[in-house]
Parts: C-alpha cells; sequence; structure tokens
C-alpha cells in the first residue's frame, strides 16, 4: 500500500504532498528524525489529508495531479475551510 499526502505548518503557512508506502515513519521523518531537506524548515507539521493506493504509480500519478495549481487550490481549501 501506499499513501499520498498532505502536510500543512501553521507557523509557517506552508503546505508540502507527497506519497510513501510507511505514513507513520514519513512523518516521524517530516516532524522530528529528519536532518536534511525543506520540510525540516517548517516543523512543526500536521497531517491534514490522506489517500491510500494499492500501487506504486498509482500514488506517483495522484500526487502530480495534487502538485497542479487546480490541486493546491483544492488543498488550500481544506486549510481554509
Amino acid at each position: 500500500m501506499f499513501t499520498v499526502y498532505v502536510l500543512h505548518s501553521k507557523s509557517f503557512d506552508k503546505i508540502y504532498i507527497g506519497f510513501t508506502s510507511n505514513l507513520k515513519e514519513r512523518l516521524l521523518s517530516h516532524n522530528e528524525l529528519g536532518k536534511k531537506g525543506w520540510t525540516i524548515r517548517f516543523r512543526p507539521w500536521d497531517l491534514i489529508h490522506q489517500e491510500e493506493f494499492v500501487n506504486k504509480p498509482d500514488a506517483m500519478r495522484r500526487e502530480k495531479e495534487l502538485k497542479t495549481a487546480k490541486g493546491r487550490e483544492w488543498i488550500w481549501k481544506l486549510v481554509n475551510g
């Protein structure tokens, strides 16, 4: 199983879109364990959306959709109510 997920940093009002095969471990990396990368600068992150997929290509396709202008618009509507 693969999870496409969306994180929001309330402190910096940033969003992050990704996919993983282990969501619990990935969230831990974003919020605590990671030592490098874009997300460490905007901690803490809250999980605001997730979708499950059976295979990796479908998850990658959905992640790409969410990263489009239309996808980001939909995400910001989630964030702002």
